[in-house]
Order: structure tokens, then C-alpha cells, then sequence
């Protein structure tokens, strides 16, 4: 190496460079939303199609994301991570003008627009898994240990920002309906949402000078042994595992809460849709306190997110069980209360669990932050997929095993809570190993 390479340096992302990915994460929110959200709202309820068609896209734009690692390896050989920041949010952007448009051809050439669905669904998944992966992979290369649970909460609290702020404006853009103002919403936001992005990710990596690594000017590994090189990496195969269980408990509840308030409590559409918006409230404020706390109390490790990603998953368990005892018991059990803590315990479990993969990021011989947050990327994309339709499927199931709506809730609440239980076994194991030299440099 050089002189110039081994000198010390300040490295870190700053404040506002955090902030500004974080309006990149919140663009992808945005025209994800679009996808998931107010399309299958259409599909279902303007062009009455059944509810299993739009779940199938939703579903394979999950599993096109399987392609994480490929696009985080791009990155790290290019050593640049803005263009595929950039075109991954063209790709998605487009995707996301593409399947407004096969919502609007659905209703009347039914194969020709499934086929331009799936064509626009795999363009958001990979859209998404291009910028997203490589935005999380700057993120680990670029902010100092003691600022990844904060840089964590800013850009998830974001994300959500940005769907909420996106369903907002296309809500009351886009009534009364029409095909015409359905296009003319969805391509404002999408186009909007890229340009936010372009502009808010511009700069940032020309003022970034990462942190060294051991072997940094070896030849570029090919993708099959960057990937063999992160799974022989026992703490990193771990990491893997935990992010596959304790996601997968955290999506199982997606489609299942509104359902158990109505079937259970008797709640109203309007009282239940009220109550998954303290849910999110909840997680919100679990993001908030972890990424404050985690900044303020955390050292320089992924270790030191241990505690934080204990009392996130334990509380998720705790409050899960709350929920399963209430299935059979329902009555006068605080449900709005158990509901905002599960919330809350979900937020400090996710911002803490992606703080810790920030810093497991770096890991190993050469910079490999790109493949290893694909990876993970990946275990998570898979386990969204699964979880919701797993809690579906298994609520379906037991209700016509059970004959008995609450004690079918009870059971996979009951099971949720033991996967949770799990990740946090898995968890703590695996940031307790995590400490290493390559792991833990800090700027001079």
C-alpha cells in the first residue's frame, strides 16, 4: 500500500449524508407502495378481480429480490455504488409505470396484461434489490460504529415516511377514479420519487473515503467465491439465519391482525384499520428510541446492538403471547395497548438487527459489504414472502382444523412469539461472536 492509502483519515458519513440516503429509502417506499398498495387495491375492489392476483406479483417481486447478492458483488467490484444506486431506482421506477399499466390492461386482455405484470413486478424487484442493496452497502462502508443504530432508525423511519407520504398524496390525487387519473398519480410519484433520488444520493460517494481493509488492493473475487467466502464465514452464515427467523416472525402478523380484531373482538373495518395504525405508530417509536439509544450507549461492535435486538425480539414474543392468551380469553383484555408494544418491540428489534448488519457488513479479507448485505438482503426478502402468507395460510388451516376462530389465532400467535424467541437466541449468539479487528476499526 501507500503512504497515502495508510495515513490516517477522518472517515464517515455525516449527519446530512445520512439523512439524504434515507430520502432515497424513502423514494423507494414510495413507488413501492404504489406496487403493493394502491394497485391491489384497484385490481381488487374497482376492477373486482380476485384478491390471489395481485398476491402473485407482490410475491414474485420477493423472490426476483433473491438476486440481491449479485447486485451488492456489482458494486463491490466496481467500487462505486451510486450508479447502481441511481439505476436501480430507473428500474423501479419504470417498473412501477409498468404495472399501472398492466393494472389497466388486466380488466380487459387478461394474459397480455398478467404477462406485462410479471414483466413489471420482476423490473421492481430488481429495482428495488439494485438500490436498496447497494444504498445499505454504502451505509455499512460509510458510517462510523457508533452511528449505525441512529443512521438504521433514520433511513427505516424514512422508508416508512416515504409510503405514508406517497399513499397520502396518490389518495387524494387520484379521486375521483379514473384509468387516465390512475396513470397520470402513479407516474408523478414514480418519476418523482427518481429525480428525489438522483438528486439526494449525488455527491455523497465522492466525499466518502471508507475504511481500510486487509488485502484492499487484491484482485476482485468472482461473485461464486465472494459468495462461498461470506457462507464459510461461521458469524456471517449465523447472521444469515437470524435474519431469515426473525423476519419471518416479524411478517407473520401482516395479514392476520385486522382479520383477529374483526373475528375475535368484533371490531369494525374502521376500528381494526385504526388499530394497525398504532401498530405502526408503535414501530415507529421503537425505531426512534433504538436509534437514539443504540448511538448514545452502543460502542464500536455489532455486539454492543446485542441487548437492544434481546429486548426487541423478547418484547415482540411478550407480546405476541398477550395476543395469543387473548384470542380465548378476548373480553376486557387491553388489546390497543398490547397491539402499540408489539409495535413498539418490533421497531427496536429492526433497527437494531440492521444496525448489527451494518457492522457485520465489512467483515472478512476484502470489502465484501455489497455481497454480504445482498445475502442478508435476500434471507430478508424470502422471509417477507413467507411470513405473510404462512400466518394466512396457517390461520386458514387451524380456523378449519380448530372449528374455533380463537384458538386458531392462539396457535399461530403462540408460534410467532417461539420464532421470535428463537431470533433472539440466534441473535445474541451471533453479535456475541461478532468482535473482530477487521469489524471494529475505527477513524483515527
Amino acid at each position: 500500500m501507500t503512504a497515502a492509502r495508510i495515513a490516517p483519515v477522518k472517515i464517515g458519513l455525516g449527519w446530512t449524508d445520512i439523512m439524504r440516503m434515507g430520502l432515497v429509502q424513502a423514494s423507494i417506499g414510495a413507488i413501492v407502495m404504489l406496487a403493493t398498495s394502491l394497485l391491489n387495491r384497484v385490481m381488487v375492489v374497482e376492477y373486482a378481480l380476485p384478491a390471489s392476483l395481485p398476491a402473485g406479483p407482490v410475491a414474485w417481486h420477493y423472490a426476483v429480490q433473491l438476486s440481491r447478492p449479485l447486485w451488492g458483488h456489482g458494486s463491490d467490484k466496481g467500487r462505486k455504488r451510486t450508479p447502481w444506486i441511481i439505476g436501480g431506482m430507473g428500474i423501479l421506477a419504470l417498473g412501477g409505470i409498468v404495472a399501472v399499466n398492466a393494472t389497466i390492461l388486466l380488466p380487459h386482455a387478461a394474459i397480455p396484461g398478467t404477462l406485462l405484470a410479471i414483466l413489471a413486478f420482476s423490473m421492481i424487484g430488481a429495482g428495488v434489490g439494485a438500490a436498496g442493496t447497494s444504498l445499505l452497502a454504502m451505509l455499512a462502508s460509510g458510517v462510523v460504529p457508533e452511528r449505525r443504530a441512529a443512521a438504521a432508525a433514520i433511513t427505516w423511519i424514512m422508508m416508512v415516511a416515504g409510503i405514508v407520504m406517497a399513499a397520502a398524496t396518490a389518495g387524494s390525487l387520484i379521486d375521483p377514479f379514473s384509468e387516465q387519473r390512475l396513470a397520470t398519480v402513479s407516474g408523478g410519484v414514480a418519476l418523482s420519487a427518481f429525480l428525489l433520488a438522483w438528486a439526494a444520493i449525488s455527491g455523497i460517494e465522492r466525499r466518502l473515503v471508507a475504511p481500510a481493509h486487509q488485502n484492499d488492493d487484491a484482485p476482485s473475487a468472482s461473485f461464486g467465491e465472494a459468495l462461498r467466502e461470506i457462507m464459510a464465514d461461521g458469524t456471517a452464515r449465523r447472521f444469515t439465519i437470524f435474519v431469515f427467523v426473525s423476519m419471518l416472525a416479524y411478517a407473520m402478523q401482516d395479514l392476520i391482525l385486522e382479520p383477529y380484531a374483526g373475528l375475535v373482538f368484533g371490531m369494525s373495518p374502521g376500528e381494526s384499520t385504526k388499530l394497525a395504525g398504532l401498530q405502526h405508530g408503535g414501530v415507529m417509536a421503537g425505531m426512534i428510541v433504538a436509534g437514539i439509544g443504540g448511538s448514545a450507549f452502543a460502542g464500536r461492535r455489532p455486539s454492543d446492538l446485542r441487548w437492544w435486538i434481546l429486548a426487541g425480539c423478547g418484547g415482540s414474543a411478550l407480546a405476541l403471547a398477550g395476543l395469543a392468551f387473548a384470542a380465548t380469553t378476548g373480553g376486557d383484555w387491553p388489546l390497543r395497548v398490547n397491539v402499540g408494544l408489539l409495535g413498539f418491540a418490533n421497531g427496536l428489534f429492526a433497527v437494531s438487527a440492521i444496525g448489527a448488519m451494518m457492522g457485520l457488513a465489512g467483515a472478512g479479507q476484502q470489502s465484501k459489504e455489497g455481497v454480504r448485505m445482498g445475502v442478508w438482503g435476500a434471507a430478508q426478502a424470502i422471509a417477507f414472502g413467507l411470513g405473510g402468507l404462512t400466518g394466512a395460510l396457517g390461520v386458514d388451516a387451524a380456523r378449519g382444523a380448530l372449528a374455533s376462530d380463537g384458538a386458531a389465532f392462539q396457535l399461530i400467535f403462540a408460534g410467532e412469539a417461539g420464532l421470535f424467541v428463537l431470533a433472539a437466541l440466534l441473535g445474541v449468539r451471533v453479535t456475541m461472536r461478532s468482535a473482530s479487528p477487521s469489524m471494529v476499526a475505527a477513524p483515527a
